[in-house]
């Protein structure tokens, strides 16, 4: 049976220009994907994934073709300003990497995190954004989430949040009730743990806005939140100083025990 390719435009970013140029390298070779995946130390259906842009190469992956195809630095680069590059579709490529996540880190400022956030919560969130079509935002967000969480083994979740986040009253005070009620629920899994750090810690390094890091088989990429959008990190180096970013708010906040109990103050506030 022939493979079914995704539909791939080289002129829609460096990603699908990498996978353009992967495909036609292999091919001016009169390589089989077998035979590519042997050179890269892949499977035959990886090279299949990078090809069709369903999957980004790694380094490794990028020298062993310089290699053997003689072409000094070109698919090192090539590899370098895709991930330096904007990517239109870096949205889609972020959802595909929390589903395959096997531990997601996140760090979160002013809201609850989307993995813990209720429909009313989010419904509220959605309201007071820029979104033009609401009931649509949060169908995609709901499906994201489920996505996440109702997998046959679920992510580990690692949230850090400031306090305030407890504070802020997103919905009213019943919708708010609902989500610490549902928080303090999800607080239990075992796959889930949640800290918060205090006024008290002073300034962090979460000062600069939300971020995760996603842990996936092999490797790590982060993603940093902004305003009207956020950037995709797959740089290696840039991932690690996330990784330091979390472990550094991480030694300001409270331990878990603590971080429930202090979700149950809030509750009876809002009872």
């Amino acid at each position: 049976m022939p493979i079914v390719r995704d539909p791939l435009n080289p002129k829609l970013s460096m990603w699908h220009f990498l996978a353009f140029y992967l495909r036609f390298w292999r091919e001016r070779a009169g390589l089989s994907l077998t035979q590519c995946g042997e050179i890269m130390g892949v499977t035959r259906g990886a090279v299949s994934h990078f090809e069709a842009g369903r999957r980004r190469p790694h380094d490794d992956h990028m020298r062993a073709l310089d290699k053997h195809y003689g072409t000094g630095w070109l698919f090192q680069l090539l590899l370098w300003f895709a991930r330096m590059a904007h990517d239109p579709n870096w949205g889609r490529q972020l959802v595909k990497y929390e589903q395959e996540a096997e531990e997601i880190r996140v760090y979160h400022g002013h809201t609850i995190p989307r993995p813990l956030e209720t429909v009313e919560y989010m419904r509220a969130l959605v309201e007071t954004g820029t979104a033009e079509d609401i009931e649509f935002e949060i169908n995609e967000r709901v499906a994201r989430q489920q996505k996440l969480l109702d997998r046959e083994k679920p992510p580990f979740l690692w949230v850090l949040m400031d306090e305030k986040v407890l504070s802020y009253e997103v919905g009213g005070r019943d919708v708010m009730l609902a989500q610490l009620q549902h928080l303090r629920k999800m607080m239990e899994l075992p796959n889930v743990i949640v800290r918060f750090v205090q006024p008290s810690a002073g300034a962090h390094r979460g000062f600069d806005g939300p971020f995760q890091v996603i842990s996936l088989d092999g490797r790590d990429v982060a993603y940093a939140g902004a305003q009207n959008g956020g950037r995709l990190i797959e740089v290696p180096g840039e991932v690690r100083e996330f990784w330091t970013k979390f472990e550094h708010i991480g030694a300001k906040a409270l331990p878990e025990d603590a971080s429930r109990a202090l979700v149950e103050q809030y509750l009876e506030q809002y009872r």
